[in-house]
């Protein structure tokens, strides 16, 4: 048996999370019964003792730093802050919601650090930012994004969410889907992060938490008013997310005009006044054709349906995002249900605005068919330098 060494006591990291280990290994491990655990000293050793310049992400319940480890590995630790429970708690769901899902556009969780009241997650390094550093941030006049590259994220995010939603039993409501959380690879794949504010749901078809959570902005509104739960919260944050990557804003932007600072009232307007082509990015390198243009607009405007009962399940959404005329054919059934419905129902009152809007975009794209080619050709992306 190897002696143990003498303890080294060392603080480190910011006055507000310091921490102290030492040589000497844990008398007691706690481990969860997945993944790989990973001592503090470890995790300290690969961040710089949580150095400041290691600092690449900051939200929810905690801080994210670029980590080495000694085999070379590169990782992602977040760091839980212990806010008197609430830390331990994401912790908790993190570890049972993530440690056994394996999806390509799911970040991967690799390991944890559970050592006195110090919390930590290790995840795969993604290494090439997140979307929304690449949708807001400095990028020059012209925009690495090219449409194909769009559409590609929002295809891998798609997957992403079906598989939280439709793959895994107990499903996973991720409850705070937006563009800091798509991180991006080198390849421009799309990996979903962040599953801090996730719920497990069991058989229940909703769920009343105590607080709103979720980032302003993203929220369904049946969620913000009622704390009610379901999938179709991360449907309607979806649907902002592709009016955020379409069109290049931010989701609340109180620098621009009155009329403008709602992205989702603006996109129904533009779209209602026959302007669709004036919501695109004017950052991006070529001009989608005006059918793949309303085709995704439509997506975008079936997924923020303020009846959540009408919006589409994930899995529905992939088939819109990869068949050409399914998407046409399914909205014109759900018309026809919608109408039984409300003749069965005559208290039920239709979303006379997103019908509208729809109903434009469909008829728009019919016309268009015929003269527009269904795919742009592909464009090599710039790389990222």
């Amino acid at each position: 048996m190897i002696n143990a060494a003498p303890e080294i006591q060392i603080d480190i990291g910011k006055p507000e999370h310091r921490v102290v280990f030492s040589d000497k290994a844990p008398s007691k491990v706690s481990h969860l019964g997945w993944g790989r655990w990973y001592t503090l000293r470890e995790l300290e050793l690969a961040t710089n003792g949580l150095a400041d310049e290691n600092v690449i992400g900051e939200g929810g319940y905690g801080i994210v730093y670029h980590g080495i480890l000694q085999d070379n590995t590169q990782v992602a630790v977040k760091n839980l802050l212990n806010n008197r429970g609430q830390a331990e708690k994401e912790f908790k769901v993190e570890v049972e919601a993530i440690g056994r899902v394996r999806h390509k556009n799911l970040v991967r969780l690799l390991g944890y650090c559970v050592e006195g009241a110090y919390r930590m997650l290790v995840y795969e390094y993604v290494d090439n930012g997140n979307l929304d550093q690449w949708l807001h941030g400095d990028v020059g006049d012209v925009s690495p994004l090219t449409w194909d590259i769009r559409m590609n994220v929002i295809l891998g995010t798609a997957k992403g969410l079906a598989y939280l939603h439709e793959g895994l039993e107990p499903k996973v409501v991720h409850r705070d889907i937006k563009s800091s959380n798509i991180l991006i690879d080198r390849q421009w794949n799309s990996k979903v992060s962040d599953f801090g504010l996730a719920k497990l749901l069991g058989s229940e078809m909703s769920y009343v938490t105590t607080r709103v959570m979720g980032t302003f902005g993203y929220v369904a509104p049946e969620y913000a008013c009622t704390g009610m739960l379901t999938e179709k919260s991360d449907v309607y944050s979806f649907g902002i997310l592709i009016m955020e990557i379409i069109s290049g804003r931010t989701p609340v932007d109180y620098s621009r005009p009155p009329g403008e600072v709602n992205l989702v009232d603006w996109l129904k307007t533009m779209v209602g006044n026959r302007r669709s082509e004036e919501v695109v990015d004017p950052k991006l390198p070529e001009m989608p054709t005006s059918k793949a243009l309303k085709r995704i607009l439509l997506v975008a405007l079936k997924c923020v349906d303020p009846d959540s009962h009408k919006r589409p399940k994930m899995g529905h959404v992939i088939h819109m995002l990869e068949a050409d005329d399914l998407l046409f054919r399914d909205d014109r059934r759900a018309g026809r249900e919608s109408a039984t419905s409300v003749h069965d129902h005559p208290q039920a009152k239709p979303v006379v605005a997103v019908k509208a809007d729809a109903k434009h975009l469909r008829e728009s794209t019919t016309d268009n068919s015929e003269s527009e080619t269904s795919r742009d050709h592909h464009h090599e992306p710039n790389r990222r330098r």
